[in-house]
């Protein structure tokens, strides 16, 4: 295996079982965009981000031999599985997963925040939840994109399901204030 244009994934992978270099490029090349804007989705220091992606492809790579091929779509399931980890260690290494409860007012309406979250772009949705701290952003993430709830939350980042209602409530309320500015802006 010496051209990465000719291969597909199920070669890939036991290729990769034989720490073939041009089968391992061919999944950073294939995924690492699209994984570097999920690390960016938890952390916001772009350098940050790249550590936590380089170090999630070497566990991609380390750990080859345990995947399971399920057909199409599964090594990008596996790889997003082991990017998010090692997304949240990063972020438990800093002790920057829960922040303390402040006076962020009452979520009520959420046909408020959709009917607004509707006139915005992709990217400007994601610069919203890149400004919420840490916490409440890494909450947000794996209720709403990765959809966990609030037990698995709970157990993945060692914390309470109350806490973990309590942060995705704060996260709501930040976004639907941010929300509410950016469409007092755009009248």
């Amino acid at each position: 295996m010496t051209n990465t244009s000719t291969i597909n994934e199920r070669t890939a992978i036991e290729e990769c079982r034989n720490q073939n270099r041009f089968a391992q490029k061919y999944f950073f090349d294939r995924y690492s965009e699209q994984m570097m804007l999920l690390c960016l989705r938890y952390i916001k220091d772009q350098e940050d981000a790249r550590e936590a992606l380089m170090d999630a492809f070497c566990k991609f790579f380390k750990n080859i031999d345990q995947f399971t091929w399920q057909g199409e779509g599964s090594v990008s399931a596996w790889l997003k599985k082991i990017v998010v980890n090692q997304c949240l260690m990063h972020l438990r290494k800093r002790k920057d997963l829960i922040t303390p409860s402040d006076d962020m007012g009452v979520y009520e309406d959420a046909s408020d925040m959709a009917n607004a979250i509707d006139q915005l772009s992709a990217k400007e949705i994601m610069v919203l939840v890149h400004e919420l701290p840490s916490g409440y952003r890494t909450v947000f993430n794996l209720y709403v994109f990765e959809g966990m709830t609030h037990k698995e939350i709970a157990q993945v980042l060692d914390i309470s399901e109350n806490t973990s209602k309590s942060q995705l409530h704060k996260a709501k309320a930040m976004l639907k204030k941010q929300l509410t500015n950016v469409h007092k802006i755009n009248r």
